[in-house]
């Protein structure tokens, strides 16, 4: 990444902002598709969602993974199970922030995170440093606090950052870029989400032709505010560091939180802040220790790029990608609320 022209560096450093920025701005969208429930505004998403990467596909010629992907059987049942797991992601968000819960639904994408890690050693059998071990019990103290706070467990967090967090670990396994995964998923999803609409429009639930054209629009661009951060979040993937992309991420649940305190002026009473200071005491001990980490493997690869020989080669290649993954934290995932 390095090598990389200060220009595109710019670009990239640009559209990092723009994904991870309209992910946090979000929040402002999903109230203006009511009198939509929930349900409804979901399966809008996912049938435009589809229209839309769908075109953009079209436009740049890239549809040889398609067949690829139909005759591999394992790839398309993750596949549909991350369909699965992204729709109740996506479903609970819009429900949260349009019943006027967006400061917990900002925690969970805060703590997803450390339910990465923790999912990382519980199934993987990953091995953590102490200091990870220090962030993921700060992280469950949080929740601790946190549910006292309430007088119940954060159930809408908990469940967004696991759906999240699982999300992640099936797309790894996957292996397909952004919006060739995205069409895949939501290819999955048309067909139900079609039928739920023409089923509630038959039940005189739906709102897209009872509203006027401002709201049919507006639930439309549901497609569009799906689809556009991710375009965002591609290209500057492929010119700015990992490590840029994994503290950029934390823009999302920044703004969020600041939406639902200056915005919609939910309560914060100072137990919910104590529980929200441990998430962010936690992230801040996984931020450093992936940075220490990170610098350490960028002294090793310096030392050995003086070695010339076939091994050092292959050390310093894999110092380079261990320093990249390391730096960035968890895999940065790229479809977000």
């Amino acid at each position: 990444m390095s090598g990389k022209p200060r220009g595109e560096r710019h670009i990239g450093l640009l559209n990092g902002f723009a994904a991870y920025g309209m992910w946090g701005l979000v929040p402002l969208f999903w109230p203006l598709l009511k009198p939509a429930g929930a349900a409804e505004i979901l399966a809008h998403r996912m049938v435009w969602s589809l229209v839309f990467v769908g075109a953009a596909l079209l436009v740049l010629r890239r549809w040889a993974w398609a067949g690829e992907l139909v005759r591999q059987p394992r790839k398309l049942a993750l596949i549909t199970v991350a369909a699965a797991v992204i729709t109740v992601n996506w479903g609970l968000y819009i429900w949260s922030v349009n019943s006027g819960h967006v400061v917990e639904a900002s925690l969970g994408y805060f703590i997803n995170p450390l339910v990465t890690i923790a999912m990382g050693v519980l199934l993987l059998k990953e091995r953590l440093r102490p200091v990870q071990w220090a962030a993921v019990g700060t992280g469950c103290a949080a929740v601790v606090v946190l549910t006292i706070g309430y007088g119940r467990p954060p159930w809408i967090s908990l469940c967004l950052a696991f759906s999240f967090a699982t999300y992640g670990l099936v797309k790894k396994k996957v292996g397909l870029g952004g919006i060739e995964s995205l069409a895949a998923e939501t290819a999955i999803q048309f067909l139900p989400a079609l039928g739920f609409l023409v089923w509630l429009s038959a039940q005189g639930g739906s709102t897209f032709a009872t509203e006027g054209m401002g709201h049919a629009a507006l639930l439309a661009s549901a497609g569009i505010v799906t689809a556009l951060p991710l375009v965002c979040f591609g290209a500057a993937a492929i010119r700015v560091p990992l490590s840029t992309i994994g503290l950029l991420q934390y823009l999302t649940p920044v703004f969020q939180f600041l939406l639902g305190i200056l915005y919609f002026h939910e309560e914060m009473p100072p137990e919910r802040w104590a529980g929200f200071a441990l998430v962010w005491l936690a992230l801040t001990l996984l931020t450093w220790d992936a940075l220490r980490t990170a610098r350490r493997a960028s002294r090793t690869l310096t030392s050995e790029t003086s070695v010339p020989s076939t091994t050092s080669a292959t050390g310093t290649a894999s110092a380079a990608r261990n320093a990249e993954s390391v730096a960035s934290g968890p895999d940065p995932v790229d479809a977000r609320p």
